[in-house]
């Protein structure tokens, strides 16, 4: 048994009916010109006769003094896994989002492995989409993604593939017995390695209510997000909306302000999030703070969380799209100079900290105008080439992530084969006409193109 650590112990512990702690996401393929009506049928026979699970696909949860532990999953079902669904006619994408935004609602059952996959036909242009969803406590964005990529292949020929969870892993270390006391020693060594960073956290925590007070507009700090419709409490009804970008039309907009291509995306957001707020009539006072995920992953390993956060100040009090550029470009620079003099462990448990105490706020209602950050913007590098799967070409790849109390809004996308896909969910009663984002994102990088 292994100890979940302090990130992926807070996913499990901030989980309820209304806020599922997954994330997923809903690849769309075209099948093989020699492709039937029975592909899809087809494709899932073959997944479920593949029994064999290898982390992070045969982790399940347990609970030992008051600790939850991973333990290995030796009864494994695939038809509870693995899925068959078809859409109604006329069987359009409004139809399968729709279909998505409900599966996503519903919790994972904690008494099996935590993720569960579909495969979806009955899409009227004849494609074939699969949606996996999987716990956060299991995998980060950059997991997920590296997840992907080693279940497909560059060859639209090769049809004899291993799905993803029946793939051993790609480390080359010998195996080692599993001791009795193997999971206590883990145990006592996380909970070191928290005491030693525990100083330079609390300094950095201290820090930043400090810094809440002064004037550095680029600084920004985990006490300073207005309040929005945005951070309230949501029910566990979702909605969910995907859209792709050329990447090169927004590297293009980057290099004609001198700006990286996720400085575009996060003022292609703040844009977004501005017109929607002035179109509700929801727009505050001061700028909405943004919390964007950074990878700490520094190996090619597939399981558990290794991320930071950066806040970001979205400036979305500006009305000029490139003074609201250049206020983004700086705060996020100040940022990743911050973290720039904290180790990994610091910066995790950091992140921990703020999470938990934005959770608990959240849960107890102690400060119902503070949270930490107003909306989650997390931009996951994907593969450059196109992808296939038993044959079939994968066309897009969308992200689904997390919507919960105080974050009714989140905003994730991932690039693949020279596109930038977004998947945008929403609480379906919070955020009304969530679909309008899309279009504001269009907005908000034609502004940057045209200035």
């Amino acid at each position: 048994m292994k100890p979940v650590n302090a990130i992926d112990s807070g996913f499990l512990w901030l989980e309820k009916t209304n806020q599922p702690m997954h994330v997923g996401g809903m690849q769309l393929y075209t099948p093989p010109a020699d492709a039937d009506e029975t592909f899809g049928a087809k494709m899932v026979e073959k997944m479920r006769s593949h029994k064999t699970l290898y982390a992070p696909f045969n982790k399940r949860l347990t609970r030992k003094l008051g600790v939850w532990f991973w333990e290995d999953e030796n009864d494994f079902d695939p038809e509870y896994h693995v899925r068959h669904l078809a859409l109604p006619k006329p069987g359009r994408i409004r139809e399968l989002l729709a279909l998505v935004s409900q599966l996503h609602s519903n919790l994972i059952d904690r008494n099996r492995p935590l993720w569960e996959m579909y495969v979806i036909d009955g899409i009227e242009d004849g494609r074939i989409a699969i949606y996996v969803k999987i716990h956060h406590a299991l995998v980060d964005g950059v997991a997920a993604m590296r997840l992907l990529q080693k279940s497909l292949s560059e060859d639209p020929q090769e049809r004899d593939m291993v799905p993803v969870w029946a793939m051993p892993p790609s480390k080359k270390r010998s195996a080692k017995k599993a001791e009795p006391l193997d999971g206590l020693t883990a145990l006592a060594d996380v909970l070191n390695q928290q005491a030693r960073s525990l100083p330079r956290v609390t300094q950095e925590v201290v820090r930043s209510i400090r810094a809440s007070l002064s004037n550095d507009p680029d600084y920004v700090s985990a006490f300073q997000a207005p309040k929005t419709l945005f951070n309230t409490r949501v029910t566990g009804s979702r909605r969910f909306a995907a859209q792709d970008w050329d990447l090169e039309r927004i590297k293009a907009a980057g290099k004609r302000h001198n700006a990286t291509l996720n400085d575009v995306v996060l003022a292609m957001c703040a844009s977004a999030m501005r017109q929607y707020l002035l179109e509700q009539d929801a727009l505050p006072d001061k700028p909405l703070i943004g919390m964007v995920p950074v990878s700490l992953r520094e190996d090619d390993s597939i399981s558990g969380n290794q991320v930071g956060l950066l806040l970001a100040n979205l400036a979305t009090d500006e009305a000029d799209p490139i003074k609201r550029l250049k206020k983004i470009k700086s705060s996020m620079q100040h940022m990743k100079e911050r973290f720039a003099t904290m180790t990994q462990t610091e910066i995790m448990n950091y992140v921990a900290t703020v999470l938990a105490v934005n959770g608990a706020n959240m849960a107890a209602g102690i400060a119902p105008e503070w949270q930490a950050f107003n909306i989650t913007i997390s931009n996951v590098p994907g593969p450059k080439k196109a992808l296939y799967y038993y044959g079939a070409k994968l066309e897009g790849t969308y992200p689904v992530s997390i919507v919960l109390d105080g974050q009714a809004l989140n905003i994730t996308l991932n690039s693949y084969n020279g596109q930038l896909e977004f998947g945008v969910i929403a609480c379906r009663r919070t955020v009304p006409h969530m679909q309008n984002i899309l279009r504001y994102l269009e907005d908000g990088l034609r502004e940057l193109e045209n200035s």
